[in-house]
């Protein structure tokens, strides 16, 4: 099964989890400082919460999460044949799990992931790898608190 992923900055953790809670009537996931997502059935949609106060934009990124690495590379295909620059990481710890993934970054520059992920990780950190060549990767989900990170 696949999913819509939607990753935002938020600036207080638990006041989200505890509104999304609501909102989708389920508890999170996947519960971590700083970082929480929601495994939402109904609709199908993965929910990334970033503690982030102090980001500019409350959009972090969005994705689709895929079955398997068979689909990342069949994304990464359809991708590339399309004409669309992509960054891949592979067995990337991010967002305390083991990850495939894809990213492209839309007309607007809203980066993209398709992504599947192989495991659990016991830390939060990777690096996104962007599109982009000339912009900075930045840490990912629960680095610093100044962070403006990407992943998931």
């Amino acid at each position: 099964m696949s999913r819509v992923q939607l990753a935002l900055n938020v600036s207080d953790l638990d006041a989200a989890v505890d509104f999304y809670s609501k909102l989708f009537a389920t508890e999170p996931a996947k519960h971590r400082p700083r970082y929480a997502n929601f495994a939402v059935a109904e609709p199908p949609l993965k929910l990334v919460l970033i503690e982030n106060p102090d980001a500019a934009d409350r959009l972090n990124h969005l994705g689709v999460e895929v079955e398997s690495t068979d689909d990342v590379r069949a994304a990464t295909g359809h991708l590339t044949g399309a004409g669309l620059a992509t960054a891949t990481e592979e067995e990337v710890a991010c967002c305390f799990a083991v990850q495939d993934k894809v990213w492209v970054d839309d007309p607007d520059g809203a980066p993209w992931e398709i992504y599947t992920v192989l495991g659990p990780a016991e830390h939060p950190a990777g690096e996104l790898r962007s599109v982009d060549p000339e912009s900075k990767a930045d840490v990912c989900c629960a680095g610093a608190p100044e962070s403006t990170a990407r992943c998931c």
